[in-house]
């Protein structure tokens, strides 16, 4: 039988980075404390520092751990949850069913969660780690409330229009200038009319 359990976690056990973070007895930080009491907490998955699949596993685990701890939140009176806001660049590499909970029911535990990443199709897709099948675009469209776009693809386009109709149309978005955009914002519990961003004194030098 060893071999088998080996193989589960040689993941974690032949990189010596990924080791001496995860193989510690106790650890440095506790996630919750960090949530709670308004610190920051920087982690960095480079690939080109951890490899591929080191960086993706310590991503998974960090966004549940993240979940997680805002649950815990459950014990706190309302009053007293501080704003956390946990913000995830290329996260599609990180799409687990803890960022569809995150999603759905992290907002009354003041958990803001600020997600990046470049066109719609990075939110269907099948992970051969977790053996499992995420789709999170119909749980992102359904519970993002403020919106901005830049230029985008032709795909992207045309599921973005309904998000930004009427005022642009999907051609709007393809054929938009460099340096633009366009936002929609939700407040006060309603979305607003989207409207153009044009940024002022933009100075290019050759």
């Amino acid at each position: 039988m060893i071999p088998y359990f080996q193989a589960k976690f040689s993941g974690f056990i032949t990189n010596e980075l990924l080791r001496n973070i995860i193989g510690q007895t106790k650890s440095s930080f506790q996630v919750d404390e960090v949530m709670n009491t308004g610190k920051i907490l920087l982690i960095n998955l480079s690939k080109g520092t951890l490899g591929d699949l080191n960086s993706k596993l310590l991503g998974m685990i960090f966004v549940t751990k993240i979940q997680g701890a805002a649950m815990a939140r459950q014990k706190i009176d309302k009053e007293l949850r501080k704003d956390f806001y946990f913000y995830i660049d290329e996260f599609q590499n990180f799409v687990t069913d803890s960022i569809e909970s995150i999603l759905s029911e992290a907002r009354k535990y003041r958990l803001s969660l600020n997600v990046c990443h470049q066109y719609l199709s990075q939110l269907e897709q099948s992970d051969a780690l977790t053996k499992s099948s995420v789709n999170l675009k119909n749980a992102v469209f359904g519970n993002v409330g403020s919106m901005m776009s830049y230029k985008v693809g032709a795909e992207d386009a045309e599921k973005l229009e309904k998000e930004f109709a009427p005022n642009f149309s999907g051609g709007d978005l393809v054929n938009m200038d460099k340096f633009k955009g366009v936002m929609r914002l939700m407040i006060d519990g309603q979305v607003s009319r989207a409207f153009s961003l044009i940024p002022e004194n933009i100075y290019l030098e050759k």
